[in-house]
């Protein structure tokens, strides 16, 4: 918020109006961390129940 803000001059309805796409592309994304595979969900699925099952 402060590098749009401050930085870059947005005003704060246009950060606020902004999507996590548009200000990840105006401060560079950074390397994207590969998805987690099947068998890692399941082990924080059954280390983190939510009672939806």
């Amino acid at each position: 918020m402060a590098l749009c803000l401050g930085r870059y001059g947005w005003r704060p309805r246009d950060f606020w109006a902004a999507t996590p796409r548009e200000i990840a592309c105006l401060l560079g994304e950074p390397e994207r961390q590969p998805a987690i595979g099947r068998g890692e969900l399941e082990a924080l699925i059954a280390r983190f129940p939510d009672g939806a099952n």
